[in-house]
């Protein structure tokens, strides 16, 4: 024969069946201890009772009298009878000082030897004691009756055991009744709490919390994705591993307001919103977050889950595919006016002029051949080069002329390989776009781009290393002084959101200078409009002290467009 095992109940189940069991034994306790107690008062109060009833006896002036009497029976009898119906005692037995009995409830009995102790009652004193006589086990009292200090008689008063025990047993029944209704009343409130804690729990057992408990910290250990739960207060209640590496935060910041945790102030309000957030854009100081926030809501709010994403890799891979676009672009456009110069060169062979013709391919060939020129000796390092020719190109499709300084001179080979030319493109590119965007439809619209190194002009640095110099700017009409402070915020714009959303491309312009411990100010160009530089240290990794931390610092003037 086969018994099944019942499987582990829920913790709810558990919870009320170790709260039935305890209520039950506190009430059994209870019961046990009030019975032994009540059972000692019981008997205390019963050895009372016939102390009393058997002096009041003794002391009575007709008792004395009738024991003179040659037939105290005939008038102690009655006497006795009565007294025990008022007083509820179960006997009252008058004697002889010899034991002779005077008065019994069992008329039989009278004339009989007394059973039980008398020597203390012949003594003058008075005693209690428990006995078993004619009717059965009894809590007595047996009292001398004296006539001076004559003792003339003895009296003995009683209640049995057995009446007692009723007694007690009355009260442990309505005790008993008592307890069961605290026991049922117990019952019904720890059964209402269980099934509150039973919906909370889902209907969990204590091992499956338990389990559920350990997935959960090994999911928030494993997601490389930032998870933050915040309470209703915006203080931080669970942070996974990938959130800290995200934001940044470091130390034990769980139960820290989210204002408190030094992040970028737009991240920080967006953080803070009461209304969700879907797939918004945020920069720190070193990655480019998605973040996605929904409330915590059952009846009130609770709080707020965010999930982090890091895409500052994808980021740079848009910027690049972007580049490589405009590169397409540009190409597309030379090879479009390439062929109308070409037709224009076939043109002028089939109508016989053909010297024209060689004067008008040569001209193109060598205005060509000057831009290119111009650009590579200015800058001769590859990434700049090509990126410049490319903007070079597509400014040129939009009407803007750009220009390299002739002040510019950056050779191959002297930038670090701590400054990747990943970055360089983010840098150069997001602010020459600017520029074009800024100096397109102005009169001659024109952008210049200067690139050059030359040593530091901070008096307090670390060391003599050169700086490369960025300095792009353009006719535009400029920046409002009043949006000088916001112009690098990413999200600001004075110009209408396209279909990818604008005021990102100068904020990544900080961010990566700010990696790179260089500075970035924006001014007034010559003549009107905005001029943007930068300026990164060219030291090699490791060329600062172990210890020192080197400043970053984002110098604004007026001016600037985002």
């Amino acid at each position: 024969m086969r018994f099944s095992v019942p499987g582990p109940r829920s913790l709810a189940g558990q919870l009320f069946a170790m709260q039935a069991v305890l209520i039950a034994v506190v009430v059994a306790g209870y019961a046990l201890f009030t019975y032994a107690s009540d059972r000692s008062q019981a008997e205390e109060a019963a050895t009372r009772q016939a102390r009393a009833v058997a002096r009041s006896v003794a002391d009575s002036p007709s008792v004395l009298e009738a024991a003179h009497t040659s037939d105290p029976t005939a008038r102690l009898q009655p006497y006795a009878m009565r007294v025990m119906r008022d007083t509820e005692v179960d006997f009252i037995t008058i004697m002889n000082p010899r034991g002779i009995r005077w008065t019994h409830p069992d008329p039989d009995q009278i004339g009989q030897p007394f059973r039980g102790h008398t020597e203390k009652a012949l003594r003058g004193e008075t005693f209690d004691e428990t006995y078993t006589g004619t009717l059965g086990p009894s809590v007595r009292a047996v009292t001398p009756i004296q006539d001076g200090k004559k003792i003339v008689g003895l009296v003995s008063a009683g209640i049995r055991v057995e009446e007692i025990t009723q007694r007690v047993q009355d009260q442990l029944t309505a005790l008993l009744g008592v307890a069961a209704g605290a026991l049922a009343l117990g019952a019904v409130g720890t059964y209402v709490i269980n099934a509150r804690l039973r919906r909370h729990t889902h209907g969990m057992n204590a091992a499956e919390l338990s389990r559920m408990h350990d997935y959960h910290q090994a999911a928030l250990h494993a997601v490389r994705e930032g998870l933050l739960m915040l309470d209703g207060q915006y203080r931080v209640a669970l942070i996974n591993d990938g959130g800290r590496e995200l934001l940044g935060v470091a130390g034990d910041v769980v139960g820290r307001s989210v204002a408190e945790l030094g992040l970028p102030a737009p991240l920080t309000g967006a953080l803070l919103a009461s209304e969700p957030r879907v797939d918004e854009v945020h920069l720190t100081a070193s990655r480019v977050l998605v973040i996605n926030t929904s409330p915590v809501s059952g009846g009130e709010r609770r709080g707020t889950v965010v999930t982090l994403r890091d895409v500052t890799e994808l980021q740079s891979l848009m910027g690049e595919l972007d580049s490589e676009r405009g590169f397409t672009q540009a190409l597309r456009s030379q090879a479009h006016e390439a062929a109308n110069r070409l037709h224009t060169v076939v043109s002028l062979i089939e109508l016989g002029r053909a010297e024209e013709a060689v004067e008008f391919a040569t001209a193109e060939l060598e205005l060509a051949q000057a831009l290119t020129d111009q650009v590579v000796a200015a800058v001769s390092e590859p990434v700049l080069a090509a990126l410049l020719l490319g903007k070079t190109a597509q400014a040129n499709e939009r009407g803007v002329e750009l220009m390299v300084s002739e002040d510019s001179c950056l050779d191959d080979g002297l930038l670090p390989e701590s400054l990747p030319s990943r970055d360089l493109v983010t840098i150069l590119g997001n602010l020459i776009d600017n520029a074009v965007d800024a100096a397109q439809g102005s009169v001659r619209a024109r952008v210049t781009v200067a690139a050059y190194t030359q040593e530091t002009e901070d008096p307090e640095a670390l060391d003599d290393a050169p700086e490369l110099v960025l300095r792009v700017s353009d006719t535009g009409p400029g920046v409002n002084p009043e949006h000088a402070e916001a112009v690098f915020q990413r999200g600001f714009s004075t110009k209408p959101a396209g279909p990818g959303g604008r005021g990102l491309g100068l904020a990544l312009v900080r961010q990566a200078t700010q990696r790179h411990e260089g500075t970035l100010s924006v001014s007034e160009a010559d003549g009107g409009g905005a001029q943007f530089e930068v300026r990164l240290p060219l030291r090699e990794p490791g060329a600062v002290a172990e210890g020192v931390t080197s400043s970053t610092s984002v110098s604004r003037g007026a001016g600037g467009n985002a």
